[in-house]
């Protein structure tokens, strides 16, 4: 099994995994738009992001290695790592990234590039570099980008992520004590890599009701990290969303038509600047000064 299988789903065999993410709610290769589309697509996607040219780039150093990171925000403020879907450092995470950044008084955010450069331009190639992701480096990476932040102003960091991402900010809960808040949108780490039974900053989650990502983000792995985060005994909160799939974060304009573009079509716009509010609403309450 694939490093991947073995942290996110250790209950579906790799090909059970990916299928099974197809099935609920992509369509198949067949259905896709042809990759010369998505190239065009994604070009414009990058053009039209507002937040492109406001991105800082540095390089942070961990181990024997140098990774790019992208940062926004207020110096000095509070600082929140911000981790990237299975698609990469795109439109939609910048987009996110940016929109964190002018929440209240001001955070500093910072998206660490886990592939190192590279971006999937449809589900297979997402679904390629997410397989050969070296998960245990992710989680350095996280850490370094935390420490980068409180070495360069931020006297408190918190780190949130989607899908992928999502997943590891949970670990980031359970493995780094210097991470002061998490919040994580559908996404649960195996107990391979770091079991939330074991979390030891506060964590909160959000799920989509019809998410049908079995072990990773569908109900069930939801009220499981809902149980487990009571037993670690440390302050959660985990939402789960009526009539919602997997990812209803991304609503940017690009972001809506790549997923309808997929076959996930349900929006709820109410539910997610709820999700929103209560994330700055945690945030807030843990990183404030």
């Amino acid at each position: 099994m694939t490093l991947c299988c073995r942290y996110f789903a250790k209950t579906l065999s790799p090909k059970s995994f990916f299928n099974s993410y197809s099935a609920a709610y992509l369509l198949p290769k067949a259905h896709f738009t042809p990759l010369r589309s998505f190239i065009q697509f994604r070009s414009m996607a990058h053009d039209s992001a507002a937040t492109a040219s406001e991105f800082k780039k540095v390089q942070i150093q961990r181990d024997d290695t140098t990774f790019d990171a992208y940062v926004i925000g207020k110096e000095d403020a509070p600082g929140i790592v911000v981790l990237q879907e299975w698609w990469g450092v795109d439109f939609e995470i910048k987009n996110h990234a940016h929109r964190i950044s002018q929440f209240d008084s001001g955070y500093k955010t910072l998206i660490p590039d886990l592939y190192r450069g590279k971006v999937g331009l449809d589900v297979a190639e997402a679904q390629h570099l997410m397989d050969g992701l070296d998960w245990k480096g992710a989680v350095k990476d996280i850490e370094a980008s935390v420490n980068w932040l409180k070495g360069n102003g931020s006297k408190k960091v918190g780190v949130t992520g989607y899908c992928m991402g999502g997943a590891l900010a949970i670990a980031s809960s359970v493995l780094f004590p210097g991470v002061d808040a998490v919040v994580a949108f559908y996404g649960v780490p195996s107990p391979e890599l770091a079991d939330p039974v074991h979390a030891k900053v506060p964590v909160q989650a959000h799920f989509g009701e019809l998410d049908s990502f079995v072990g990773f983000s569908d109900v069930k792995a939801a009220k499981a990290l809902e149980a487990n985060l009571k037993v670690a005994s440390v302050d959660h909160e985990v939402y789960i969303y009526p009539g919602l799939g997997h990812a209803f974060m991304n609503t940017s304009p690009d972001g809506l038509q790549r997923r309808k573009t997929m076959g996930i079509s349900d929006e709820d716009s109410a539910a997610v600047e709820l999700a929103w509010t209560r994330f700055r609403a945690w945030m807030n309450r843990f990183l404030s000064s």
